[in-house]
């Protein structure tokens, strides 16, 4: 089974350089995590995994200043292993939205996936 929270919003001032500290910028989270139910139907929210946890700590990762996209991905995919035991692979996926580089058009993303050891 697959939970995936997409295209969420959240405005930081992650980077290495004095602008994106000072400016902030947009950034754009993708999870997915994939995890198998001990039951066959799931009908309670204790045998699943709570979307709404999974976002609230993905919201208080992102509001602590971090130089490094890698560093967030890696905390992210980290976090909801250990919150969630029946996890057993997490996709997370950061994209910058607005770089700081003249005459550049687009966005740039660091992901990551981890699987359950």
């Amino acid at each position: 089974m697959r939970i995936s929270l997409s295209n969420l919003e959240f405005f930081g001032f992650h980077g290495l350089y004095e602008g994106e500290k000072k400016i902030g910028n947009q950034f754009i989270v993708d999870i997915h995590i994939d995890f198998t139910p001990k039951v066959t139907i799931v009908s309670d929210l204790n045998e699943t995994i709570d979307y709404v946890h999974v976002y609230n700590k993905v919201k208080q990762i992102m509001g602590t200043p971090t130089p490094l996209l890698e560093t967030l991905v890696c905390k992210i995919a980290d976090q909801i292993l250990l919150d969630h035991t029946i996890a057993d692979k997490v996709f997370v996926q950061i994209t910058k939205q607005k770089l700081a580089i003249p005459y550049f058009v687009g966005d740039t993303s660091v992901s990551i996936e981890r699987k359950r050891d």
